[in-house]
Protein backbone atom coordinates (compact mmCIF):
# COMPACT_ATOMS: atom_id res chain seq x y z
CA UNK A 1 0.00 0.00 0.00
CA UNK A 2 2.88 2.70 -0.27
CA UNK A 3 4.95 4.47 2.14
CA UNK A 4 2.06 5.75 4.12
CA UNK A 5 1.47 2.68 5.65
CA UNK A 6 2.52 3.87 9.23
CA UNK A 7 0.31 7.25 9.11
CA UNK A 8 -2.69 5.23 7.45
CA UNK A 9 -2.76 2.21 10.15
CA UNK A 10 -2.78 5.32 12.76
CA UNK A 11 -5.96 6.83 10.88
CA UNK A 12 -7.85 4.05 10.11
CA UNK A 13 -7.88 3.39 13.75
CA UNK A 14 -8.85 6.95 15.29
CA UNK A 15 -11.57 7.38 12.36
CA UNK A 16 -12.65 3.97 14.14
CA UNK A 17 -13.01 5.68 17.39
CA UNK A 18 -14.46 9.02 15.42
CA UNK A 19 -17.56 6.37 14.00
CA UNK A 20 -17.74 4.96 17.90
CA UNK A 21 -18.13 9.12 18.97
CA UNK A 22 -20.83 9.50 16.42
CA UNK A 23 -22.87 7.20 17.58
CA UNK A 24 -22.89 7.70 20.71
CA UNK A 25 -23.62 11.59 20.25
CA UNK A 26 -26.42 10.90 17.82
CA UNK A 27 -28.80 9.87 20.67
CA UNK A 28 -31.64 12.74 21.09
CA UNK A 29 -35.22 13.15 21.63
CA UNK A 30 -37.78 10.59 23.49
CA UNK A 31 -38.26 7.72 22.32
CA UNK A 32 -35.18 6.10 19.78
CA UNK A 33 -37.41 3.48 19.11
CA UNK A 34 -40.36 1.08 19.02
CA UNK A 35 -40.77 -2.70 18.87
CA UNK A 36 -44.55 -3.63 18.55
CA UNK A 37 -45.93 -0.47 19.78
CA UNK A 38 -43.76 -0.79 22.86
CA UNK A 39 -41.01 2.13 22.90
CA UNK A 40 -37.11 2.18 23.82
CA UNK A 41 -36.61 5.69 26.01
CA UNK A 42 -33.97 7.40 24.93
CA UNK A 43 -32.65 7.59 28.82
CA UNK A 44 -32.25 3.92 28.39
CA UNK A 45 -30.74 3.70 25.65
CA UNK A 46 -28.36 6.44 26.49
CA UNK A 47 -27.80 4.28 29.64
CA UNK A 48 -26.88 1.14 27.73
CA UNK A 49 -24.87 3.11 25.15
CA UNK A 50 -22.89 4.91 28.20
CA UNK A 51 -22.18 2.15 29.74
CA UNK A 52 -20.21 0.14 27.20
CA UNK A 53 -16.75 -0.21 26.65
CA UNK A 54 -17.18 1.80 23.93
CA UNK A 55 -18.13 4.46 25.50
CA UNK A 56 -15.25 4.90 27.66
CA UNK A 57 -13.19 4.81 24.84
CA UNK A 58 -14.68 7.39 23.16
CA UNK A 59 -14.65 9.76 26.18
CA UNK A 60 -10.60 8.82 26.49
CA UNK A 61 -10.45 9.67 22.91
CA UNK A 62 -12.26 13.25 23.33
CA UNK A 63 -9.97 13.70 26.75
CA UNK A 64 -6.81 13.02 24.87
CA UNK A 65 -7.86 15.72 22.11
CA UNK A 66 -8.86 18.21 24.60
CA UNK A 67 -5.66 17.81 26.02
CA UNK A 68 -3.48 18.04 23.10
CA UNK A 69 -5.11 21.28 22.02
CA UNK A 70 -3.94 22.48 25.05
CA UNK A 71 -0.71 21.51 24.83
CA UNK A 72 -0.44 22.69 21.06
CA UNK A 73 -1.79 26.32 22.41
CA UNK A 74 0.36 26.72 25.18
CA UNK A 75 3.37 25.75 23.39
CA UNK A 76 2.43 27.86 20.18
CA UNK A 77 1.69 24.86 17.41
CA UNK A 78 -0.18 25.39 14.83
CA UNK A 79 -1.82 23.73 11.97
CA UNK A 80 -2.70 24.96 8.75
CA UNK A 81 -5.50 23.65 5.96
CA UNK A 82 -2.95 23.36 3.64
CA UNK A 83 -1.19 21.12 5.79
CA UNK A 84 -4.25 18.77 6.60
CA UNK A 85 -5.25 18.68 2.69
CA UNK A 86 -1.82 17.37 2.16
CA UNK A 87 -1.73 14.60 4.46
CA UNK A 88 -5.02 13.57 3.65
CA UNK A 89 -4.26 13.46 -0.46
CA UNK A 90 -1.19 11.14 0.67
CA UNK A 91 -3.62 8.85 2.46
CA UNK A 92 -5.91 8.73 -0.14
CA UNK A 93 -3.71 7.54 -2.66
CA UNK A 94 -4.03 4.28 -0.58
CA UNK A 95 -7.48 3.90 -1.44
CA UNK A 96 -8.12 3.86 -5.25
CA UNK A 97 -11.41 3.69 -7.30
CA UNK A 98 -13.45 5.36 -4.80
CA UNK A 99 -12.58 3.57 -2.26
CA UNK A 100 -12.12 6.35 -0.02
CA UNK A 101 -15.54 7.27 -0.10
CA UNK A 102 -17.08 4.09 0.15
CA UNK A 103 -14.43 3.89 3.80
CA UNK A 104 -16.21 7.15 4.93
CA UNK A 105 -19.73 6.04 4.12
CA UNK A 106 -19.22 2.50 5.91
CA UNK A 107 -18.21 4.41 9.02
CA UNK A 108 -20.49 7.03 8.77
CA UNK A 109 -17.72 9.91 8.90
CA UNK A 110 -17.47 13.36 6.72
CA UNK A 111 -14.76 15.32 5.29
CA UNK A 112 -14.99 17.24 8.23
CA UNK A 113 -14.34 14.64 10.46
CA UNK A 114 -11.05 13.23 9.24
CA UNK A 115 -9.56 16.47 8.54
CA UNK A 116 -10.41 17.32 12.61
CA UNK A 117 -8.74 13.78 13.14
CA UNK A 118 -5.74 14.78 10.71
CA UNK A 119 -5.36 18.10 13.02
CA UNK A 120 -5.10 16.10 16.06
CA UNK A 121 -2.44 13.82 14.18
CA UNK A 122 -0.35 16.22 12.50
CA UNK A 123 -0.20 18.08 15.97
CA UNK A 124 1.53 14.82 17.38
CA UNK A 125 3.79 14.51 15.09
CA UNK A 126 4.85 18.43 15.65
CA UNK A 127 5.10 18.38 19.35
CA UNK A 128 7.03 14.37 19.61
CA UNK A 129 8.96 14.52 16.31
CA UNK A 130 10.74 18.59 17.03
CA UNK A 131 13.87 17.13 18.35
CA UNK A 132 13.98 14.16 15.93
CA UNK A 133 16.42 14.83 12.69
CA UNK A 134 17.38 13.17 10.02
CA UNK A 135 20.59 13.76 8.05
CA UNK A 136 21.21 13.01 4.39
CA UNK A 137 23.62 9.83 4.87
CA UNK A 138 20.87 8.32 6.85
CA UNK A 139 18.74 9.16 3.46
CA UNK A 140 20.96 7.74 1.51
CA UNK A 141 21.49 4.49 3.39
CA UNK A 142 17.83 3.96 3.63
CA UNK A 143 17.23 4.47 -0.50
CA UNK A 144 20.09 2.24 -1.72
CA UNK A 145 18.56 -0.61 0.43
CA UNK A 146 15.46 -0.32 -0.67
CA UNK A 147 15.47 2.24 -3.96
CA UNK A 148 13.19 -0.15 -5.93
CA UNK A 149 10.11 0.76 -3.18
CA UNK A 150 10.33 4.17 -4.56
CA UNK A 151 9.69 3.21 -8.19
CA UNK A 152 6.59 4.52 -10.04
CA UNK A 153 5.04 1.42 -11.79
CA UNK A 154 3.37 1.43 -15.05
CA UNK A 155 -0.03 2.85 -14.58
CA UNK A 156 -3.44 2.91 -16.36
CA UNK A 157 -6.65 5.08 -16.63
CA UNK A 158 -9.26 3.48 -17.55
CA UNK A 159 -13.34 3.09 -17.37
CA UNK A 160 -15.73 -0.37 -17.62
CA UNK A 161 -19.10 -1.18 -17.22
CA UNK A 162 -19.36 -4.61 -15.35
CA UNK A 163 -22.09 -6.98 -16.08
CA UNK A 164 -22.67 -9.53 -12.92
CA UNK A 165 -22.37 -13.21 -13.80
CA UNK A 166 -26.26 -14.64 -14.22
CA UNK A 167 -28.08 -15.95 -16.99
CA UNK A 168 -27.80 -13.98 -20.12
CA UNK A 169 -24.97 -11.96 -18.71
CA UNK A 170 -22.91 -12.45 -21.93
CA UNK A 171 -25.49 -11.66 -23.96
CA UNK A 172 -26.24 -8.43 -22.09
CA UNK A 173 -22.51 -7.42 -22.09
CA UNK A 174 -22.16 -7.96 -26.09
CA UNK A 175 -25.24 -5.63 -25.97
CA UNK A 176 -23.34 -2.85 -24.15
CA UNK A 177 -20.38 -3.44 -26.44
CA UNK A 178 -22.54 -3.09 -29.20
CA UNK A 179 -24.43 0.28 -27.68
CA UNK A 180 -20.73 1.73 -26.27
CA UNK A 181 -19.64 1.35 -29.99
CA UNK A 182 -22.02 3.01 -32.11
CA UNK A 183 -21.31 7.02 -33.11
CA UNK A 184 -21.95 9.39 -30.24
CA UNK A 185 -22.15 7.02 -27.50
CA UNK A 186 -23.08 8.09 -23.94
CA UNK A 187 -21.16 6.48 -21.24
CA UNK A 188 -22.51 8.28 -18.59
CA UNK A 189 -26.33 6.90 -20.07
CA UNK A 190 -25.12 3.70 -20.34
CA UNK A 191 -23.15 3.06 -17.36
CA UNK A 192 -26.46 3.93 -15.24
CA UNK A 193 -28.23 1.89 -16.81
CA UNK A 194 -26.20 -1.22 -17.42
CA UNK A 195 -23.10 -1.59 -14.60
CA UNK A 196 -23.48 -3.64 -11.90
CA UNK A 197 -20.57 -1.98 -10.20
CA UNK A 198 -21.72 0.41 -7.43
CA UNK A 199 -18.12 2.57 -7.03
CA UNK A 200 -18.13 3.77 -10.32
CA UNK A 201 -21.78 2.87 -12.28
CA UNK A 202 -22.85 7.03 -11.59
CA UNK A 203 -19.23 8.27 -12.83
CA UNK A 204 -19.23 7.02 -16.05
CA UNK A 205 -17.61 3.66 -15.34
CA UNK A 206 -14.40 6.05 -14.43
CA UNK A 207 -12.03 3.95 -12.28
CA UNK A 208 -9.06 6.34 -12.23
CA UNK A 209 -5.54 5.47 -12.70
CA UNK A 210 -4.74 2.20 -10.97
CA UNK A 211 -1.41 0.45 -11.33
CA UNK A 212 -0.48 -4.14 -11.31
CA UNK A 213 -2.20 -5.82 -8.60
CA UNK A 214 -4.99 -3.33 -7.99
CA UNK A 215 -7.58 -5.22 -9.70
CA UNK A 216 -8.50 -8.35 -11.02
CA UNK A 217 -5.81 -10.46 -12.88
CA UNK A 218 -8.60 -11.00 -16.11
CA UNK A 219 -8.89 -7.29 -16.10
CA UNK A 220 -5.12 -6.31 -15.61
CA UNK A 221 -4.01 -8.07 -18.36
CA UNK A 222 -6.30 -6.65 -20.61
CA UNK A 223 -5.78 -3.10 -19.16
CA UNK A 224 -2.13 -3.04 -19.67
CA UNK A 225 -2.10 -4.26 -23.23
CA UNK A 226 -5.32 -2.87 -24.77
CA UNK A 227 -4.89 0.07 -27.10
CA UNK A 228 -5.82 3.70 -25.76
CA UNK A 229 -9.40 4.56 -26.71
CA UNK A 230 -10.37 0.90 -27.88
CA UNK A 231 -14.01 -0.51 -26.23
CA UNK A 232 -12.91 -4.00 -25.15
CA UNK A 233 -14.92 -7.25 -26.20
CA UNK A 234 -16.90 -8.50 -22.68
CA UNK A 235 -13.22 -9.50 -19.88
CA UNK A 236 -14.73 -12.71 -17.93
CA UNK A 237 -13.86 -12.60 -14.40
CA UNK A 238 -15.13 -13.64 -11.04
CA UNK A 239 -17.61 -10.43 -10.83
CA UNK A 240 -18.79 -11.17 -14.58
CA UNK A 241 -18.29 -9.72 -17.79
CA UNK A 242 -16.69 -6.47 -18.35
CA UNK A 243 -16.74 -3.90 -20.82
CA UNK A 244 -13.29 -1.73 -20.72
CA UNK A 245 -11.85 1.37 -22.68
CA UNK A 246 -8.71 2.84 -21.70
CA UNK A 247 -8.36 6.31 -21.46
CA UNK A 248 -4.61 6.69 -20.41
CA UNK A 249 -1.54 5.06 -19.76
CA UNK A 250 1.17 6.56 -17.85
CA UNK A 251 4.99 4.77 -17.83
CA UNK A 252 6.91 3.92 -14.69
CA UNK A 253 9.94 5.48 -13.95
CA UNK A 254 12.70 4.34 -11.98
CA UNK A 255 13.31 6.38 -8.77
CA UNK A 256 16.51 8.91 -7.81
CA UNK A 257 17.84 9.89 -5.11
CA UNK A 258 16.62 13.13 -5.28
CA UNK A 259 12.93 12.34 -6.03
CA UNK A 260 12.69 9.70 -3.15
CA UNK A 261 14.67 12.31 -0.66
CA UNK A 262 11.80 13.72 0.87
CA UNK A 263 9.81 10.95 0.83
CA UNK A 264 12.12 8.88 3.04
CA UNK A 265 13.13 11.93 5.31
CA UNK A 266 9.31 11.47 6.23
CA UNK A 267 9.22 7.50 6.56
CA UNK A 268 12.76 8.04 8.56
CA UNK A 269 10.89 10.78 10.92
CA UNK A 270 7.59 8.76 11.46
CA UNK A 271 9.67 5.41 12.54
CA UNK A 272 11.58 7.12 15.26
CA UNK A 273 8.56 9.43 15.89
CA UNK A 274 6.21 5.96 16.38
CA UNK A 275 7.60 4.74 19.26
CA UNK A 276 7.49 8.18 21.61
CA UNK A 277 3.94 9.18 20.86
CA UNK A 278 2.14 6.84 23.55
CA UNK A 279 4.52 8.07 26.27
CA UNK A 280 4.07 12.15 25.20
CA UNK A 281 -0.05 11.21 25.27
CA UNK A 282 0.20 9.34 28.72
CA UNK A 283 2.25 12.10 29.78
CA UNK A 284 -0.18 14.89 29.17
CA UNK A 285 -3.20 12.81 30.49
CA UNK A 286 -0.84 11.85 33.67
CA UNK A 287 -0.64 15.93 34.03
CA UNK A 288 -4.86 16.62 33.40
CA UNK A 289 -7.02 17.15 36.09
CA UNK A 290 -9.61 14.87 34.92
CA UNK A 291 -13.26 15.22 36.93
CA UNK A 292 -16.23 13.26 35.89
CA UNK A 293 -19.66 13.76 37.57
CA UNK A 294 -21.08 10.42 36.10
CA UNK A 295 -19.32 7.37 38.77
CA UNK A 296 -19.24 5.48 35.76
CA UNK A 297 -16.11 7.33 34.35
CA UNK A 298 -14.96 8.49 37.63
CA UNK A 299 -11.90 6.63 37.64
CA UNK A 300 -11.07 6.75 33.80
CA UNK A 301 -8.20 8.43 34.67
CA UNK A 302 -6.48 8.21 37.39
CA UNK A 303 -5.80 11.49 39.13
CA UNK A 304 -2.51 13.67 39.31
CA UNK A 305 -0.37 12.37 42.48
CA UNK A 306 -0.31 14.93 45.22
CA UNK A 307 2.86 17.29 45.18
CA UNK A 308 5.33 16.61 47.73
CA UNK A 309 6.16 19.67 49.55
CA UNK A 310 10.21 20.19 49.92
CA UNK A 311 12.20 19.74 52.69
CA UNK A 312 12.48 22.58 54.59
CA UNK A 313 15.72 24.51 53.78
CA UNK A 314 17.20 28.20 53.01
CA UNK A 315 16.53 27.91 49.58
CA UNK A 316 13.69 25.94 48.17
CA UNK A 317 14.57 24.26 44.56
CA UNK A 318 12.40 25.41 41.77
CA UNK A 319 10.04 22.89 39.94
CA UNK A 320 10.73 21.86 36.52
CA UNK A 321 8.53 23.77 34.31
CA UNK A 322 5.63 21.90 32.86
CA UNK A 323 5.26 20.84 29.21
Amino acid sequence: MGLCMPKLHRVIAAVTTLALCASLAACSGGAIATVNGQAISKSDFDNKLESSAAAKGTLQQMVQEIVLDQYAKTNNITVSDDEIAKKEAEIKANFPNGSWDDMLKQRGLTEADVSNLLRQQILIDKAVGKDIKIDDAQIKAYFDKNHAAFDKPDQVRARHILISSGPGALQTALKVETLLKAPGADWNAIAKQYSSDPGSKDKGGELGFFRRGQMVKQFEDYAFKAPVNAISPPVKSAFGYHIIQVEERQPGEKATLASAHDKIAELLRQQQEQPAIAPFMQNLIAKANFQSSDPRFAGLFPSPPPAIAPAASSAATPAPAAT
